[in-house]
This record gives C-alpha cells, sequence and structure tokens, in this order.
C-alpha cells in the first residue's frame, strides 16, 4: 500500500495520465497539434537542424529566431529519426512533467523535512496543476524551463558541486534568456554565505564556489552567445528585442503596480488561488526567520514576475510566460496552508477537502480549453500554411506576422512582420505605413494576416485576399479569420 502512495511514483503516472487526457481530449475534436503558433516555430528549426544541419528558419538563412535552442536540440531528433514529431514532443512534455513532479517534492523535503506529507501533496498539485498540464503539452520549451529551474534550485541548495549547479544554470538559460536572472540570484547568495565574516576565512578561498558557478555557466552559454552576435550582433535572439517593441506601448500604459497585479494574476487561476494565505505565512515566515531555503526561491518567484511586470506585461496564452512561478507558489502555499496559525480544525479539514475538487475540476477545463486553443491554431494558421503549400509556387516569398503553422507546412521563404526571423523590422514593428513599405521592398508574392492586427495593410488595393479561413471557432473566441492575399505592387 505504501508504494502505491509512494511521492516518487504518481507524478510519473499523473503525468501520464495527463497527456491521455490532454493530447486525447483535443484528438477527440479532430485535432492533435499544439495550442500556439510558436510551437512550430519550434519545429521548423528542429527540422531544419534534424533533417540540413542547419541553425534556420528559412533554409540557408541562419537565424536566431528561436528563444530556446535547447528545446530545438531536444525535438530535432525526431526529424533524424524520422518519428512522428508531434509524439516526440508530446513525450518531452510528459517527462518534464513528471520531472516537475518529482523535483518539488525533492525541494519539499528539503525545505520542511518535518512534515512527511508536505512532498506528497505537492507533487500531486504541480502535475494536476492545468497550467503546467497545458505547457506540457504544448509543444514549447516552458516545462523544460520549469523542471531546470527547479534543477537548479534543488543542487544549489544542496550545496554540492558548484560547476555542476553552473552547468544547469547555463542549460536553463538556453532554454529562455530569463533563466539568466536565477544563476545571477545563486550567484549572490553564493557570495553572501561564503563571505570572510571571520578570520578563518579569506575572500580568496571564499571565491572557490562562487568561480566554479560562474565557470560553468559561461561554460554553457557562452557559444551561444557568439552564435547570436556572429548572426546578429546581439547578444540575445532575436525574440528578446522583438517582444519588446512590439509592446512598449502596453509597458507605457500603466504604473508597474498596475502590470506587477496583472501578471501575478495570471498564476492564481485556479486551486492554487485558495494557497495563497497559506503562500504569505510561509513567506512571512522565511523572511523574519532570514531562511535562505524560503528566501530563495521566493525571490526568484518574485523576480521573475517583475521581469515581465517591466519588461512585457501581457498575460495572453494563459500567461504562460508567468508559469513556472507556479511551483514556487505551491511550494510554499501547501506547507503554509497545513500550517496557518488561527484556523479551526473543522476549517482546516474543509479547506483541504476544497483544494483537491477544485484542482481537478481545473485541471479538467484546462483539457478543454487546449483542445479550444489547438483547434483554432490548426483550424486558422495551419489550414493557410496548406493552402499556400498546395495553391502557390514552390518560390513564393510570404510575409506573415505568425510565422510558426504558416512556414511549417507553407516550406516557403517566409518574412516575418513580428521581427523574429527578420529582425530588420523591429525598429518600426508596429508602424504599419513602414512594415507594407518593408514587404514592398522584398518583393514577397503573399501576405498572411489576421486583418485586425493589421487594417491598414488589409485594405490596401495593392493586396488581394486570395484565401480566408473559413473556420468560427476564432471568430467564437473574439478574433477574426487569417487572410492571404496575393500581392501585385503596381498596382494603383
Amino acid at each position: 500500500m505504501r508504494r502505491l502512495v509512494s511521492p516518487g511514483v504518481l507524478p510519473p503516472l499523473l503525468a501520464v495520465a495527463g497527456s491521455l487526457l490532454y493530447v486525447g481530449f483535443s484528438g477527440f475534436y479532430g485535432f492533435v497539434g499544439f495550442p500556439l503558433d510558436d510551437a512550430w516555430i519550434h519545429q521548423t528549426y528542429a527540422r531544419n537542424v534534424g533533417l540540413y544541419h542547419q541553425f534556420a528558419y528559412n533554409l540557408g538563412e541562419p537565424s536566431v529566431g528561436s528563444t530556446s535552442p535547447l528545446w530545438t536540440a531536444l525535438v530535432a531528433p525526431a526529424y533524424t529519426l524520422h518519428v512522428e514529431p508531434r509524439l516526440w514532443t508530446f513525450l518531452l512534455g510528459t517527462l518534464f512533467l513528471a520531472l516537475t513532479g518529482w523535483l518539488v517534492q525533492r525541494l519539499s523535503d528539503l525545505l520542511f523535512p518535518h512534515d512527511r506529507l508536505v512532498p506528497l501533496l505537492t507533487g500531486v498539485f504541480c502535475v494536476l496543476e492545468w497550467h503546467l498540464a497545458w505547457a506540457a503539452f504544448s509543444g514549447m520549451e516552458t516545462i523544460l524551463f520549469v523542471f531546470l529551474s527547479l534543477l537548479v534550485l534543488e543542487r544549489h541548495l544542496v550545496g554540492e558541486r558548484p560547476f555542476l549547479t553552473g552547468l544547469a544554470g547555463g542549460l536553463l538559460a538556453l532554454t529562455r534568456p530569463e533563466g539568466a536572472i536565477l544563476v545571477l540570484i545563486l550567484i549572490a547568495d553564493t557570495v553572501w554565505r561564503h563571505r570572510p565574516s571571520s578570520g578563518k576565512l579569506t575572500w580568496r578561498s571564499a571565491a572557490t564556489p562562487s568561480v566554479a558557478l560562474v565557470l560553468g555557466f559561461l561554460l554553457t552559454v557562452l557559444p551561444y552567445l557568439a552564435l547570436n552576435i556572429g548572426i546578429t550582433g546581439n547578444l540575445f535572439p532575436n525574440t528578446f528585442y522583438a517582444k519588446q517593441a512590439e509592446y512598449q506601448d502596453v509597458v507605457a500604459s500603466s504604473p508597474l503596480w498596475a502590470h506587477w497585479a496583472r501578471v501575478a494574476s495570471a498564476t492564481i487561476v485556479g486551486a492554487q488561488a485558495l494557497l495563497i494565505p497559506g503562500f504569505l505565512y510561509a513567506a512571512c515566515k522565511g523572511v523574519a526567520a532570514r531562511e535562505r531555503r524560503i528566501l530563495l526561491p521566493l525571490i526568484w518567484w518574485a523576480a521573475l514576475i517583475t521581469l515581465y511586470a517591466l519588461r512585457l506585461p501581457v498575460t495572453y496564452q494563459h500567461g504562460r510566460y508567468m508559469i513556472p512561478s507556479i511551483p514556487v507558489l505551491i511550494l510554499l502555499g501547501v506547507w503554509g496552508t497545513r500550517n496557518l496559525p488561527g484556523i479551526r480544525r473543522l476549517l482546516r479539514q474543509v479547506l483541504f477537502i476544497s483544494i483537491p475538487v477544485v484542482l481537478l475540476a481545473f485541471w479538467l477545463l484546462g483539457a478543454e480549453q487546449y483542445a479550444a486553443d489547438v483547434r483554432i491554431i490548426d483550424s486558422e494558421l495551419k489550414a493557410a500554411g496548406v493552402w499556400i503549400r498546395d495553391n502557390t509556387s514552390r518560390t513564393a516569398v510570404v510575409g506573415a506576422h505568425d510565422i510558426g503553422a504558416l512556414g511549417y507546412f507553407s516550406e516557403r521563404f517566409l518574412i516575418d512582420t513580428a521581427g523574429l526571423i527578420t529582425p530588420e523590422v523591429i525598429p518600426f514593428i508596429r508602424d504599419e505605413d513602414s512594415v507594407l513599405a518593408f514587404l514592398e521592398a522584398k518583393e514577397v508574392d503573399y501576405v498572411a494576416i489576421f486583418p485586425s492586427w493589421y487594417p491598414a495593410i488589409a485594405r490596401d488595393a495593392r493586396l488581394r485576399p486570395v484565401y480566408r479561413s473559413p473556420s468560427q471557432w476564432i471568430v467564437e473566441a473574439g478574433g477574426d479569420n487569417v487572410v492571404v492575399y496575393e500581392t501585385d505592387w503596381h498596382a494603383p
């Protein structure tokens, strides 16, 4: 009986159950794909790496439009080995979701060693939390980033082999650039812990673990930084600059506290909302006691949310950029809820009955939302990509804002108006006249856009609509159908 409830057994079992539920629910409605277009960008890079050994979106044109080269590298073997790439990607998601639950259990045991039930509860909670399940099967790097961030935290708190911790931190940064923030936090903690507070230590001896951590990190990330500089002259991938340019008006529209509240609120849609009092209690106890094992995850949680509140305060796609902060909320929230002072026993029992019910309800609702998201991407952007493939010349050049499924299924040369693989547009990314002039200068043959995103471009007389998605699902969700336009740059 003990084995059936062992904390180590449940995460993989529940992760497999999640994959069957989420992917199966989507397949029941006739679509097996990914719930956001960016996942197909990763697939395109991975296909070109796996089949043609080119880190490029358009073959023959090296680019650093992939935010996550490590995720690309993990997906690429599917193409080399001729394995169904969606299946391969779902298996990766299942693996890292299970490992996330397992690592949260290890961290719980490390932070709260005297409460044997907390590891079981936190591990189960994380694997069933609907944002994390959605992310695991989204085809994106998010769940890998979650796993690696927990791994780096756990290895650092254990305090062994800082060089290996630095290597893991480098892998985290190769998954998403903001992973470097966690490494900086850990470097600061290492320096503080090993400072020469007595005559027994010197700065030279204290610097050893810090240097080992930094060297491990740099050994991993320097080749990719060199690649970025060699291709674009910038340290970071194009996405880093393009997203900030695209949403600079959003950043300027509200004060920081409003952005912070908005991005943080995206992470509490679900059963974790019931953990907020416990999370605050655990955080306050950690701060009051200066308990670094609690403070480090808490600082990482706050830093991640603050970073996006400052630079990219958006919550679309279920707040996917903030999803990596959710395990910390669960980690501290579960223990804090179990130990909240001043709560009567009956109220505590009611709370611990309601949390699993709400958790399972959102897990099921998350599967329905996942299926709806996949259906929209497939019926709009995938369908448009297939139409372009079947109805245009192989030498056609296509201008598009959403390049993922369009590029993957059309296999055409793309000019990207969002700047991910065409960084030249970043300086004027929100200026439709300049974007249109750029497309004309590039002599694109077709333009594929959502008209509501580019109303001036959609009305231009030199663009003639030749395809419009017939699907109503995106319209019912409040959007508009993708339209493919044929260009005639010599029209009056």
